[in-house]
């Protein structure tokens, strides 16, 4: 019915949470348990199913692949958070922003500053792709093609 995804705890400079989060394997049974019949852009529960999309989107391609990388999420303690983990490859930030902002990359930036991940991505509706500060903005239906076109995640 659904899977955890555990947390990252190899950081040493921000304490991690460890509590695993749970995702059910398809967004329509969340949406019909919480009687969501309809989505708007710019809602929290918008945000949460843009967020399920994505990371069931990249289990599938990890799936389909079969690729061993481990995904998991990151939170510190302080409240710094990442969405997604992907082995030690590739930290991902899901916003459903149609534009992303400087307090959009935090998470991302104190995950950095462990130096234990080689990228960093944020998923996001935004219209084109850019570089701010070492961290790839991606439109998600880029991204989507990028990764099933095996351009994202590196062997």
């Amino acid at each position: 019915m659904g899977f955890l995804l555990p947390p990252y705890q190899k950081t040493t400079k921000r304490k991690a949470i460890s509590r695993a989060k749970f995702f059910l394997f398809d967004i329509g049974v969340s949406n019909s348990l919480c009687q969501v019949t309809s989505l708007s852009p710019s809602t929290v529960r918008y945000g949460l199913c843009f967020e399920h999309f994505i990371i069931l989107e990249l289990r599938a391609y990890l799936s389909y692949k079969r690729r061993q990388e481990n995904l998991t999420f990151w939170k510190s303690q302080s409240g710094f958070e990442v969405d997604i983990v992907v082995g030690n490859k590739l930290a991902i930030e899901i916003k459903s922003a149609d534009l992303i902002q400087a307090r959009h990359l935090r998470g991302l930036k104190a995950l950095r500053e462990e130096g234990q991940i080689e990228r960093f991505a944020v998923i996001s509706r935004d219209l084109h792709h850019r570089l701010v500060d070492g961290i790839d903005i991606y439109p998600w239906a880029e991204f989507l093609t990028k990764l099933w076109n095996d351009e994202i995640i590196n062997t």
